[in-house]
């Protein structure tokens, strides 16, 4: 770590191993877990909880306090897994009153100039593309890809293993397993070559694209459609997660496509 020309408070708590190129900032209350590299020009401010063999490239900002004018300074965390990359110029800020964190899980992908606003939770694995805005209070499932350029409203949940074409604008829920595009930001499929990819049997994902067609290829309610989920098909964990997602969710579900 011994890098004159990088500036780390003395009460920061960094591992022996952790390498803190030139220009660096590491500022108070902040912990770096050990085999993590830290590029040149990267702020790391208060509150950052950063994990093991992670990778954060010049220009990143972790922990700033939220661009929220509610925010009055109160404590607060951002959270990163192990084994994540954060590329440049990423914004991650840390949380508010309503979750106390942002969080950023495992094995990540954060590409160049994304924004991760306050109280966002994002899953194990997931991959933000170049540029993508995520909102605050924003949660991102498991596995979840989301394509550059895309602005992710406040409060929308992305279902685990679901994936979002580059440019979309996300205003409503995107359940587990689908793809999304088009404009409005429609159903359009599911996510069958990252479920194969994660080892799903083709069993699982026939199993998935007939839950699916249900809910959007026959002209029911949501309501309607998932009573005739749950009476017809068989009670899975896959079935269950879908069903929950809906029925929890607040902002409301994407629409299916209805073409062009």
């Amino acid at each position: 770590m011994n890098q004159p020309l990088a500036y780390v408070h003395p009460q920061a708590k960094v591992a022996r191993n952790v390498v803190i190129e030139p220009f660096a900032t590491i500022n108070n209350d902040v912990e770096i877990g050990s085999g993590t590299w830290i590029g040149s020009n990267v702020t790391i401010m208060e509150g950052a909880r950063i994990g093991k063999n992670c990778r954060i490239f010049p220009g990143a900002v972790i922990s700033a306090i939220p661009q929220d004018l509610k925010f009055e300074g109160e404590d607060s965390l951002t959270i990163i897994g192990d084994n994540t990359t954060i590329r440049e110029c990423v914004t991650i800020n840390r949380g508010t009153n309503d979750r106390g964190k942002t969080v950023i899980g495992e094995n990540c992908l954060i590409m160049a100039a994304s924004h991760i606003a306050h109280d966002c939770i994002v899953g194990d694995n997931a991959i933000i593309v170049n540029g993508v805005l995520l909102g605050g209070h924003v949660v991102v499932g498991k596995y979840a890809i989301i394509g550059g350029l895309a602005a992710v409203h406040q409060f929308i949940h992305v279902g685990d293993h679901a994936m979002i074409s580059g440019g979309s604008l996300v205003r409503k829920d995107v359940p587990p397993f689908t793809k999304a595009g088009k404009e409005p930001l429609s159903y359009v499929g599911i996510n069958s070559i990252g479920l194969r990819r994660r080892g799903f049997s083709s069993e699982k994902i026939k199993e998935i694209q007939d839950i699916y067609r249900i809910l959007y290829q026959k002209n029911y309610n949501n309501t309607q459609a998932l009573e005739i989920i749950e009476a017809e098909m068989e009670a899975t964990p896959e079935r269950d997660e879908i069903t929950l997602f809906i029925r929890n969710s607040k902002r409301g579900i994407m629409k299916g496509y209805l073409g062009s």
